[in-house]
């Protein structure tokens, strides 16, 4: 038991607070607005990002960030991707030495290129590093809150670290595994939310299952050789920062950017589609750094070439599909392929 403070209160971070609570922690969760957290304090419930899930009393939620930090032995990133430097800026002063740092957050910088764990190497306190761990894995934040099973991974580069923050999130209905492929367990996390927009549209245009088992399988290629381009493990991709987070965000209802998929193949605009939502889709930021990153690093991404150019470049998704299906023919398996 100790103090965690949370550094997000949208659904996932949420649910995460709400699930060390649940384990015995005095959980502290920081919201940039005021009236989000004094109205998770007075309900016991975030009405507006997971609503109907109670959460425990030994959870509170401030605007505060010193106050969110101070006293805390764990330290829980959850801010949106592109929000996640401004965030670990503001918290760098308040880092301790011996803190857990865990970055739940999936995503890839625009402008820089870089994931979660390079993002909060560079702005943390040196000494923070070595204690930095990142979970990814197949969870919707609305199924953890009610307690139906899930499996996710801590990939932490330290042995002990792996294994202080798995007991520390370790519940009946959440199980943990460990890995040492932090490079492998951010790229899936961050990449599988393209395909998930691909395998939308791909079913928006009523293509059907054979579609969409092709296109999550090659999307699975994909981010296997931008991961091993940086030094990561192909294994890993087939575990559950990989394929299971891959399937989960391509076929389950409750994820966001498959719904953004869905819509723009049945022909309605990003702008409105994401005004709709409500909530943030971090494919459609990530689409842009991936293909940026593939280009980069000369590493083939047809998916992903395809979902940017239908984003960014107002291709049809249509044309897209055609465009994947008349790519030259060649091996399954090779670092180049297709």
């Amino acid at each position: 038991m100790g103090k965690v403070a949370v550094l997000g209160a949208g659904a996932w971070g949420t649910a995460l607070a709400k699930v060390l609570a649940e384990k015995g922690d005095r959980v502290l969760v920081w919201s940039r607005r005021a009236d989000l957290a004094e109205q998770i304090n007075r309900t016991r419930e975030n009405g507006r990002y997971l609503p109907g899930a109670h959460l425990p009393d030994s959870l509170q939620a401030t605007s505060n960030l010193a106050e969110a930090i101070d006293g805390c032995d764990m330290i829980v990133f959850v801010a949106p991707s592109h929000a996640t430097r401004d965030v670990a800026r503001l918290a760098a002063p308040h880092v301790k030495e011996g803190m857990l740092i865990v970055s739940a957050t999936k995503g890839i910088e625009n402008d820089t290129l870089e994931f979660m764990d390079e993002v909060l190497v560079h702005e943390l306190p040196a000494h923070a590093g070595p204690n930095l761990a990142f979970l990814s894995g197949p969870s919707f934040a609305k199924e953890l809150a009610a307690h139906l099973p899930t499996a996710v991974v801590i990939a932490a580069r330290d042995e002990a670290v792996r294994h202080r923050v798995m007991q520390r999130f370790h519940l009946p209905y959440l199980r943990l595994y460990a890995s040492e492929d932090v490079v492998g367990v951010e790229c899936g996390g961050a990449l599988k939310n393209v395909i998930a927009l691909a395998a939308g549209a791909v079913d928006g245009l009523g293509l059907g299952h054979n579609t969409r088992a092709a296109l999550i399988t090659r999307g699975l290629a994909e981010i296997a050789r931008l991961s091993m381009a940086r030094g990561g493990s192909a294994l890993t991709l087939a575990g559950l920062a990989g394929m299971g987070d891959l399937v989960l965000t391509c076929t389950g209802e409750l994820s966001r950017n498959r719904t953004v998929g869905m819509e723009l193949g049945k022909g309605r605009k990003l702008t409105d589609i994401l005004r709709a939502l409500g909530h943030v889709a971090e494919g459609v930021r990530t689409t842009k750094s991936a293909r940026d990153l593939s280009v980069k690093m000369g590493v083939d991404m047809p998916i992903t070439r395809e979902v940017y150019n239908v984003l960014y470049e107002g291709k049809s998704v249509e044309k897209g599909v055609v465009d994947l299906m008349s790519l030259p023919l060649g091996p399954e398996f090779s670092p180049s392929s297709s």
